[in-house]
C-alpha cells in the first residue's frame, strides 16, 4: 500500500520571541524531539486524521478547528485536490503537543514532507519550508516564520523577519543539554501577539527602549554562541526573560519554573514560544546537571522533556 512519511522538529527559542515579529534578529534552534506525520489511501473523499501525539491536557481538542484550517491552506498550497481520493494522516513521534516547542510548526513540516512524499512531488527544503508557514497561518494568523524554519532545516538559526527573512545557520561546537518545563497551560499565540501590538502603540516609547534592548541581546548572544560561552548565553537568556515580562508576555507559573530551574543550578531560563503559559527553558549543559534542573521542576509537580538544541535530520534519521 502506497505511504507517504515525513518528519518535523519540534523548536526551542533560545531569544527574542514576539521581538521577532517586528524585524528584530531571534535565535531559535531545533530540539532534538520531532512530530513524524504518516499519509496513506483513504476510501472517502477529503481527509481524516488520527493524531496519536501525547499532548498537555485538551491541547489537541483546543487546535482541533486551527489545525485543520492548516492542512487546507497546505492542500492549497501544494495543488492538491482530495474531492476524488482523500488521505488519511497519522502524527506520532516523540515531540509533546504543548504550547510554546513548535509543535503545530513540526506538524506543519512533518505533513508537508509526507504529502510531498506521498504525492512524489520530489520538494526542496526550501519549498516545504514556504509549505509550512502557509499552514502555520492556520494556527498563528500572522506567523514569524521562525519555528516552521526551524522545524524544516533542524540546528540552530539567525532569524530576522523582513521583506526577505534573514535566515543564517549557526553552529554549536557540541549539542548542549536543556530542559523545557511545561506550565501545562494552552494558550494562543494569536492573543498574546495582539496584546504586545497593542500596548506597544499604547506605550511607544517604552517599548522602543525594551526593543533596542533585545536586538542588543541578539546580537551579543550570537557572539556568545560562536565563542561557545555557554555561561554568557545563560546571562542573556535570564535578561531576555526580564525584557518578555515587561511586555507583559510572561505569567506566574512561567516566572516559578524560571526561578526554579536558576534555583537548582540552571546557567540561563526563560519562557520559550508565544508565553503567557506554555514552556519554558533552561541550560543545563551536561546530563547531571539537567537532570538535577529537571528532577527540580517535576517535584513541583510539572512535566519537563529533556533534550538539547541544535538537533539535525541527520541525527534521528
Amino acid at each position: 500500500m502506497k505511504k507517504g512519511h515525513g518528519i518535523g522538529f519540534g523548536k526551542a527559542i533560545l531569544f527574542n520571541e514576539h521581538f521577532v515579529v517586528y524585524g528584530i534578529p531571534s535565535i531559535v534552534s531545533a530540539i532534538g524531539n520531532y512530530t513524524v506525520a504518516k499519509i496513506e489511501p483513504y476510501d472517502h473523499t477529503g481527509f481524516t486524521l488520527l493524531d496519536k501525539r501525547l499532548a498537555t491536557p485538551k491541547y489537541k481538542e483546543d487546535k482541533l478547528s486551527q489545525q485543520k484550517e492548516s492542512f487546507e491552506l497546505m492542500f492549497k498550497k501544494m495543488g492538491l485536490d482530495l474531492s476524488k481520493k482523500g488521505i488519511s494522516i497519522t502524527l506520532e513521534g516523540n515531540l509533546y503537543a504543548a504550547s510554546g516547542i513548535g509543535a503545530s510548526a513540526a506538524s506543519c513540516v512533518a505533513v508537508a514532507r509526507a504529502l510531498a512524499d506521498y504525492f512524489e512531488m520530489n520538494l526542496s527544503d526550501d519549498e516545504i519550508n514556504e509549505i509550512a508557514y502557509e499552514g502555520e497561518k492556520g494556527y498563528h494568523g500572522t506567523p514569524s516564520g521562525v519555528d516552521n524554519t526551524a522545524s524544516t532545516y533542524g540546528g540552530l538559526i539567525w532569524f530576522q523577519k523582513g521583506e526577505k527573512n534573514v535566515i543564517d545557520r549557526m553552529t554549536l561546537s557540541i549539542p548542549v543539554e536543556i530542559v523545557i518545563g511545561n506550565t501545562g497551560k494552552v494558550t494562543d499565540t494569536k492573543i498574546a501577539v495582539d496584546g504586545v501590538r497593542q500596548r506597544k502603540e499604547k506605550n511607544p516609547k517604552k517599548y522602543q527602549e525594551v526593543f533596542d534592548r533585545a536586538e542588543n541581546i541578539a546580537y551579543l548572544a550570537k557572539r556568545a554562541i560562536h565563542d561557545g560561552s555557554l555561561q554568557d548565553v545563560g546571562k542573556l537568556m535570564n535578561e531576555n526573560h526580564k525584557l518578555l515580562q515587561q511586555i507583559e508576555v510572561s505569567s506566574r507559573e512561567l516566572d516559578f519554573l524560571v526561578s526554579v530551574a536558576r534555583d537548582s543550578g540552571a546557567i540561563g531560563a526563560k519562557l520559550t514560544g508565544g508565553g503567557l503559559g506554555g514552556n519554558m527553558l533552561a541550560l543545563t549543559p551536561g546530563k547531571e546537571l539537567q537532570n538535577k534542573v529537571a528532577t527540580a521542576i517535576e517535584k513541583e509537580g510539572f512535566q519537563t522533556v529533556k533534550t538539547v538544541i541544535g538537533a539535525s535530520r541527520e541525527s534521528v534519521e
